[in-house]
């Protein structure tokens, strides 16, 4: 039972606490006033009342304890020493794998309005422990229980109502510090509130942030001069707490920043957990300044508890370590008031009173189109770099393949041409790879808390590729199309382009949810493409292809596009690529007089039973997609095969992240 003013009693659950706060944080916002501190709760009634009454949060965690399976060394001693059995003592060891323990019966508690510290040296398992609370770790793999006021916390609540920050950050470099917070307020805040109240929570964020004077910098990256290492720290942070979460995990915040910046951070985070949160970060080395901001102290060393409490409880044990606590610094009062939960709350319906996302689909799909907008507005030199690659390629195929006639040596040639810009479209892709790497960083960050849906994402990052692929392949298109002296639809060579780029953006997108870095991608992207265009069917046909290998004919990108465009250049039946003598092209016979190759012609014509001249038509375009072997799809199937492709390569996208953003340690 919670004690209220003036002696009344009331009960409350975690559930009703977690319902009460998110029906106030609908309605309190633009100050600095935390919701957490604004609740009036009248007996009985569960309502909001005259009376302001805090609502405390604990969060305890008990016995946490975390091992993994380690490959011994082998020695020849090792060889021959007894090998573990069931009976034995140390389980899960065998001859080759030991088990090492991360963590050990590790025990604590957290409260609001406290930051509680995890120190120790390297190794000893501080950022261990903080993805143990934040429950980033999988389940078979931890032992232990971590209660929040003495309920277990599901994955799927403790989303809703906590933020972790990474030590790494992961921001989109172009948009200003208000914009970045501006976007937050719009994935974490609801509806329901007005734009103007999400802008003051924003306004009132910056200034608990001390970034007023950063608020219209940019982020940077290493090709923009942007905001400073500490204040880049501090939007991180702002951008995981514009909710107003209960908990708040931090790994290592102060990683990588001076003394000074270091100190403003935690200073930060003091404001944070003063506002109503609880505050749980790992800290590596923290100066005297910084010490005198921390409330609560877990010391770990080799996964045990060496220390556990305020620090004002141990000037003694910092002296040992050449930092003692000056005399001259305040300590740090800590309220060691006991919290009794009211009745037990079922966990399914505490996850119903919470609600997983803040906003419905569209307005997450929104949103995130309009972020990358911004963010790739302000960097031109991507697309202009993409746009360039495309018109110079369109350029030199132009001026290669310049106005080529209906002749057998042309006919070779445009398959050529066809063949080489099909695959151009594909490689160009590849050029936005690191751009795809970069955005899945800081989907995985935001995503980890349930910022916004996986598949909202997804839409809305096709849906921004769309507009640049249509003007990349209308560029392209336009370029080489009366250059290279094309007869076939200039509107259905628009389309195939158009898809084939759609294809080759959806497959570039897909690697990037599944290569972990650049380089490695960027070799993968280039060793499939060209698989791709050895199967298509350009240099050697699908008849000629060994029956072991014709499945991948099949999965080639570039196969149904390059079927596409000679479809669309030779499906004219009246028209004619080769006459008469023109049969002698290519052969030895072609340097002959052209009066000799009448004479053949005549002696051909006498022993075939046939009349033929020097003007007869001798192979139409579809005696050209006959020798191909192209005659299964129609030029219409194979563009609708190759939109397919990059619905599937979207899928599959979603399905990468959908994996590959769990967060958890094995």
């Amino acid at each position: 039972m919670l004690s209220g003013g003036g002696g009344n009693h009331f009960s409350a659950t975690l559930g009703q606490l977690l319902k009460r706060v998110g029906d106030v944080r609908k309605e309190v916002t633009g100050d600095e006033t935390p919701v957490h501190q604004v609740l009036d709760v009248n007996d009985g009634g569960g309502g909001i009342g005259s009376m302001s009454q805090s609502l405390p949060f604990v969060l305890s965690f008990s016995n946490i304890t975390y091992s993994i399976k380690v490959r011994r060394k082998v020695t020849p001693q090792s060889l021959f020493r007894r090998r573990p059995t069931a009976a034995d003592p140390v389980s899960g060891e065998t001859l080759f794998s030991a088990t090492k323990t991360i963590l050990n019966d590790i025990s604590g508690e957290a409260r609001d309005g406290e930051i509680m510290a995890v120190m120790g040296a390297s190794g000893s398992g501080k950022s261990t422990l903080i993805d143990a609370l934040a429950n980033r770790m999988a389940k078979g793999s931890l032992k232990g229980g971590v209660t929040l006021n003495g309920e277990q916390l599901e994955s799927r609540l403790l989303k809703v109502i906590s933020a972790y920050v990474m030590q790494d950050d992961l921001l989109f470099p172009m948009l200003t510090v208000e914009e970045t917070l501006m976007f937050a307020a719009e994935f974490r805040l609801p509806r329901t509130l007005s734009k103007s109240k999400k802008k003051l929570r924003v306004q009132a964020l910056i200034d608990q942030l001390g970034l007023r004077n950063a608020a219209n910098t940019v982020i940077g990256d290493e090709g923009h001069r942007g905001v400073s290492g500490g204040e880049r720290r501090r939007v991180s942070i702002g951008t995981d707490i514009i909710h107003d979460p209960i908990l708040l995990f931090l790994d290592e915040p102060t990683s990588g920043l001076d003394s000074t910046s270091a100190y403003m951070v935690v200073k930060v985070l003091q404001r944070i957990a003063q506002s109503g949160s609880i505050v749980i970060m790992s800290i590596h080395q923290p100066s005297y300044r910084i010490l005198g901001l921390l409330d609560r102290m877990i010391f770990l060393s080799r996964g045990q508890t060496v220390y556990s409490g305020p620090p004002s409880n141990l000037p003694v044990y910092f002296s040992d370590f050449g930092h003692p606590i000056p005399d001259n610094e305040n300590k740090t009062d800590i309220s060691r008031g006991k919290l009794v939960s009211g009745a037990t709350t079922n966990s399914t319906a505490v996850n119903r009173l919470v609600p997983t996302f803040a906003n419905p689909s569209w307005i997450e799909m929104a949103v995130l189109s309009k972020r990358s907008f911004t963010n790739s507005r302000r960097m031109p030199e991507l697309f202009g770099v993409r746009l360039g690659a495309v018109m110079v390629t369109g350029f030199i195929l132009a001026t290669m393949f310049w106005r080529l006639d209906n002749s057998p040596r042309g006919v070779q040639e445009r398959l050529g041409f066809f063949a080489f810009a099909m695959s151009t479209t594909f490689y160009t892709c590849a050029d936005a790879l690191p751009v795809f790497l970069q955005e899945r960083y800081v989907f995985m960050r935001e995503t980890a808390y349930n910022a916004y849906r996986r598949s909202s994402y997804v839409v809305s990052h096709s849906l921004v590729a769309l507009p640049s692929l249509l003007f990349l392949s209308l560029a392209f298109a336009a370029t080489t199309f009366w250059a290279v002296g094309l007869d076939g639809g200039f509107f259905f060579y628009f389309l195939i382009i158009f898809a084939s780029f759609w294809a080759g953006s959806s497959f570039v997108t897909f690697l990037s949810g599944v290569v972990p870095h650049v380089m490695l991608g960027y070799t993968i992207v280039v060793a499939i493409l060209a698989y791709f265009l050895l199967f298509s069917g350009f240099f050697i046909n699908r008849d000629r292809i060994p029956a072991y290998w014709i499945w991948f004919h099949y999965l080639s990108l570039v196969k149904y596009p390059y079927e596409a465009v000679l479809q669309n250049e030779f499906e004219d039946p009246v028209k004619c690529f080769v006459r008469g003598i023109q049969i002698f092209d290519n052969t030895p016979l072609g340097s002959v007089p052209n009066a000799l190759k009448v004479k053949l012609l005549d002696g051909m014509s006498s022993s075939l039973g046939l009349k033929i001249t020097s003007t007869t038509c001798v192979t139409t375009g579809a005696d050209i997609l006959q020798q191909q072997g192209i005659t299964d799809l129609t030029k219409w199937s194979c563009l609708w095969v190759t939109v397919a492709w990059g619905f599937l390569f979207r899928v599959l996208f979603y399905l990468s992240l959908l994996a590959g953003s769990k967060n958890k340690r094995s």
